[in-house]
């Protein structure tokens, strides 16, 4: 079975910039590109679960239809290994992998689509929500 030693063995081929959290073992801010948001990376067995904060939801779901349903499309024609959800009022990209037989490409996958998903969606995202933020001002 692999273990935080074996997932922090990855990123470290990888390449990646990664810091430990320190108040939370198991736990890794992986850092993408310029002016992307780190993505959490905790080791919870059996899971390795990853997550980034994409942005904020303002007003009710009504007002943010279209926000949602753009959403919705890319989970459905553009993610394999991970997904967009909602949490409280916050738009989270996330993915879970087994720990007991993660490889390397499995979770490099993982990391490379979260990355792509962040440089070409969460610019359109953003202004499906500045729209949905507008309208209901006007």
């Amino acid at each position: 079975m692999r273990s935080v030693q074996d997932v922090e063995a990855y990123l470290g081929k990888m390449n990646r910039r990664f810091s430990p959290v320190d108040d939370q073992p198991g736990t890794f801010l992986v850092h993408g590109g310029d002016n992307m948001p780190p993505t959490a990376l905790r080791v919870d067995p059996p899971l390795v679960v990853l997550r980034v904060h994409v942005g904020d939801v303002d007003g009710d779901a009504a007002a943010n239809g279209e926000l949602f349903q753009k959403l919705l499309t890319i989970n459905a024609k553009s993610l394999v290994h991970s997904s967009f959800g909602l949490e409280d009022r916050r738009i989270v990209l996330c993915a879970a992998l087994e720990l007991e037989n993660l490889d390397y490409n499995e979770l490099e996958a993982a990391l490379d689509e979260i990355d792509v998903t962040l440089a070409q969606q969460v610019p359109q995202l953003a202004e499906l929500s500045k729209a949905a933020h507008s309208t209901r001002k006007a």
